[in-house]
């Protein structure tokens, strides 16, 4: 039902979820002639995407009804609301048509092969119309692929638990030459702090030896001084004699 003097976006829109409903119908038709199941499941699948998209187109046909609102008269604004509920119902419609679909899918015949076409073919074989033989050697093919299917599994895990071992080992290794690069810099920061030490031991030693040596060197020129003035003042009783160093005459007398 076409509604009369609506925008020109609603009526884009409309249009738009218009020509999905009438893809969905065709499209749905063509499913029930489908008898391939790969097919068919393809068929759904362009289904589905084409239902989101008229879920999406949905919504922007309710959020510009809903900017317009305030604008349109009662009648109207009600009138788009039941085109909206109509649209939605039909919507659902085609929804449940896919899962009635997709559960028909599922219920396949297993025994299919990998290349079956489907029901109806020729080369289909039911469960029902074999022989035991025939589900004797079905099964054990099946047997087959599964073994096959485990040894690739195994191989895989046996594949991934050598490269967890090689990367253990390569960490390890990492580990330990870090370790030993801790302990190289214990050892340096060790000998940098004796050396410090030993440093300042001599350095307290110098000191100590350069005191030694001042003192040694005012006793020398205190000597040397006395000497200077007992030469010049031989007579002069307050200068201390200096042993050795007795005037003259005291010698003579002696």
């Amino acid at each position: 039902m076409d509604l009369p003097d609506i925008s020109e976006e609603l009526a884009l829109t409309e249009g738009q979820i218009n020509d999905i409903f009438r893809a969905l119908s065709s499209g749905f038709q063509k499913l029930d002639k489908i008898k391939d199941a790969n097919r068919r499941s393809r068929q759904l699948e362009e289904l589905t995407d084409k239902m989101r998209e008229c879920k999406r187109l949905i919504k922007e046909f309710e959020r510009v009804a809903k900017q317009e609102e305030t604008r349109n008269p009662q009648d109207k604004n009600r009138m788009l609301n039941e085109r909206k509920q109509s649209m939605i119902k039909e919507l659902n419609s085609y929804v449940a048509l896919k899962k009635q679909h997709a559960s028909e899918n599922k219920r396949i015949d297993l025994f299919d092969g990998p290349g079956g076409d489907g029901f109806g073919e020729e080369n289909v074989q039911l469960a029902s119309s074999m022989t035991n033989q025939q589900l004797m050697d079905h099964g054990n093919h099946m047997m087959d692929e599964t073994d096959q299917t485990i040894d690739r599994a195994k191989k895989v895990v046996e594949e991934t638990i050598n490269v967890g071992a090689e990367t253990a080992a390569s960490l390890k290794a990492q580990t330990e030459q870090m370790s030993r690069i801790v302990n190289e810099l214990d050892s340096i920061q060790f000998s940098i702090k004796k050396a410090s030490k030993l440093v300042k031991e001599i350095g307290r030693q110098v000191a100590t030896d350069r005191c030694i040596m001042a003192m040694l060197f005012l006793i020398v020129m205190g000597v040397i001084a006395i000497i200077i003035v007992k030469l010049v003042h031989p007579n002069n009783k307050d200068i201390v004699d200096i042993p050795g160093l007795a005037p003259p005459a005291a010698r003579k007398l002696l």
